[in-house]
């Protein structure tokens, strides 16, 4: 019998990142639950899951450190190559540009942008040498289309784009794909704060914010074998904003 393929899901406890853990686990793949300072949050999804009856463990390191992170992660291809890679990780430090702190700006675009490097670079050659890979990079509406106080989030968005249609046109003829997902206005107690319900349906056309587990569905197709002549594409999710 077939080994299940591993997927590592950096931010894997956020609420999108949960859900897309869990659909990965359901289509039968072992998870790697990421985390950095919320381990304690990582061990009790991946416990959740096991519960469920799927394959899944925490891990923990900063994606902005990166000698650290390979190293995390050379502890981790000891069990074998990692063939699913979900990029979630984001963090927000929003302000006008002409008000923003170099710190707001490195700090958003490290976690995601460097992050992405940080934690995909490690996994490559494995990932290779099995002649079959997903790379898929959760992006944003704001990295598409921009959004005012947000400019280091849609240039770190936006530039994951720019990552994963160079790093398809590598590898693709590999067997491995790369794709941005772009989510619009998705369930969050981050959005419950900032949005009210009549501010998101004027902003939406769709009138809703998504669900993180339709995210969560989207990925888990482009994570799966029927995705295979998909790669180097941004595909948005975001109820008809754009």
């Amino acid at each position: 019998m077939t080994a299940a393929r591993r997927a590592l899901v950096t931010g894997g406890a956020s609420p999108l990142g949960g859900a897309v853990c869990r659909r990965l686990a359901a289509d039968g793949l072992r998870v790697v639950v990421h985390a950095h300072r919320g381990l304690d949050r990582a061990e009790a999804l991946a416990a959740s899951i096991r519960d469920a009856g799927g394959d899944a463990e925490a891990v923990a390191f900063d994606l902005t450190d990166v000698p650290a992170s390979a190293a995390a992660l050379e502890g981790l291809l000891e069990a074998g190559p990692v063939q699913v890679v979900v990029h979630n990780a984001g963090t927000h430090e929003d302000a006008p540009l002409a008000g923003m702190s170099e710190e707001q700006w490195r700090g958003v675009v490290d976690v995601s942008l460097t992050g992405f490097y940080a934690v995909l670079r490690p996994l490559l050659l494995p990932m290779i040498g099995t002649r079959w890979g997903r790379i898929i990079a959760i992006s944003s509406v704001s990295g598409v289309m921009g959004n005012r106080g947000q400019a280091n989030y849609a240039a770190a968005k936006a530039g994951l784009i720019g990552a994963v249609k160079s790093v398809s046109l590598e590898y693709a003829a590999r067997g491995v794909t790369a794709n941005a997902v772009a989510p619009g206005v998705i369930e969050s107690p981050a959005v419950d704060a900032a949005m009210t319900r009549e501010q998101i349906a004027r902003l939406v056309p769709a009138r809703r914010a998504g669900k993180p587990e339709e995210v969560a569905d989207l990925v888990g197709f482009l994570a799966s074998d029927r995705a295979a002549y998909i790669s180097g594409q941004v595909i948005s999710i975001n109820g008809g904003m754009a």
